[in-house]
C-alpha cells in the first residue's frame, strides 16, 4: 500500500558504480534493504515502498565532482531503532575506515534531540544515520 506523499524513490548519479555498490551494499543491507534491480550501468536496493537506485555517470559528464555545498541534494539520514543502533554503526564505519564528519560532536551533531551518525559515501554524498528523540 502506497501512501498519498511517500518517496517512492530516490536515483543518484555515481562517478564509480563498482566502488559505490560495495559501500551501498553492505549498508543499506545492514538496514534491511534488499536488493531490487540490477542492469549493466545501475542497481538499486529496496524497503518497503521505497527504493534507492544508483548510476554510472556517463563519461562525458563524469568530469564534476560532486559537492553537497552546491545546489542539489545535500544529504540523505535513515532512521535507526535506538541510541544503541547508532553506536554500533559507528563502529562498523570506523572499522571499514569510512570517513566520518563532525566526528568531534558525535553523537549530537545534528543538534541536542538528535543522537547520529554522520559519514561520506565514495562520492562525497553525506549520509547521516540517526536516532531522533523529539517527544
Amino acid at each position: 500500500m502506497f501512501n498519498k506523499g511517500q518517496l517512492s524513490h530516490v536515483e543518484i548519479y555515481v562517478s564509480d558504480l563498482k566502488l559505490s555498490t560495495i559501500f551501498w551494499k553492505w549498508f543499506l543491507e545492514e538496514l534491511g534493504y534488499n536488493q531490487f534491480q540490477k542492469w549493466e550501468d545501475g542497481i538499486s536496493w529496496k524497503l518497503g515502498n521505497t527504493y534507492i537506485v544508483f548510476v554510472q555517470t556517463v563519461k562525458k559528464h563524469n568530469q564534476t565532482k560532486y559537492n553537497r555545498c552546491q545546489t542539489g541534494l545535500n544529504h540523505l539520514a535513515f532512521i535507526s531503532d535506538s541510541k544503541l543502533d547508532v553506536d554500533k554503526m559507528y563502529k562498523k564505519l570506523k572499522k571499514k575506515n569510512i570517513p566520518i564528519l563532525y566526528e568531534d560532536r558525535f553523537p549530537n551533531a545534528g543538534g541536542n534531540n538528535t543522537y547520529a551518525i554522520f559519514f561520506e559515501d565514495p562520492d562525497g554524498i553525506k549520509v547521516e544515520y540517526t536516532f531522533n528523540n523529539f517527544d
